[in-house]
């Protein structure tokens, strides 16, 4: 694999970053209470991109290629957990009305991680990524190690862009440090991670 197909796929893995996607609404909602939290929610999603790298080097992602049933039942769970984060953001907020901005929408270390992790590896595209892009990178006969090569670069080009928007968003929601202001913030993306979860169950019929 030379150099130069190295850089291309890192371009290429760099404009599918820059398509606003669930993991990047996930960034930008964590990342209201605090960097870390970004940055965590950042490391589980490039987590994840390994994890679909290692599916596609042992053959399991191909699944996804030629069964729909697979492809839906996928989708449909990738939709209905952003629900879930989505609404339990929302309820968070109706149980700590009279909290403070940055108490009442803290997220833990291991649920930001989490979080990151499960959506990306619920998401069915990020596999059939995967599955297109990553054989047209891969030399003939280069084999597993070839893939995993580029997963790793995928996640890296994902863990960097991830985490510099994470402080990016923390650093900007600093600015806005007044309780109403990150209580609608909170609120917004809460119905955003709502809808990209309703729109992609609704995809998947």
């Amino acid at each position: 694999m030379t150099p130069g197909a190295v850089l291309a796929f890192c371009a290429l893995c760099l404009l599918l970053e820059l398509t606003p996607g669930p993991n990047t609404f996930l960034v930008l909602r964590n990342s209201l209470h605090g960097a870390r939290s970004g940055v965590l929610t950042a490391l589980g999603s490039a987590v994840g991109a390994l994890v679909w790298a290692s599916a596609v080097a042992v053959g399991l992602a191909a699944l996804l290629e030629r069964s729909a049933q697979a492809y839906q039942v996928l989708k449909v769970a990738g939709g209905a957990y952003l629900v879930y984060l989505g609404l339990r953001t929302f309820l968070a907020h109706r149980r700590t009305d009279g909290a403070t901005p940055v108490a009442a929408g803290a997220v833990p270390g291991p649920v930001a991680f989490r979080s990151g992790l499960v959506s990306c590896v619920l998401n069915p595209k990020v596999g059939l990524f995967f599955l297109a892009v990553v054989p047209q990178f891969v030399p003939a006969g280069a084999g597993v190690g070839a893939t995993l090569l580029l997963g790793v670069v995928e996640a890296a080009v994902a863990l960097t862009y991830l985490t510099v928007l994470a402080h990016g968003a923390a650093r900007a929601v600093g600015w806005l440090r007044r309780p109403r202001v990150t209580r609608a913030l909170d609120r917004v993306s809460a119905a955003v991670l709502t809808a990209f979860g309703v729109g992609t169950i609704a995809s998947a019929r």
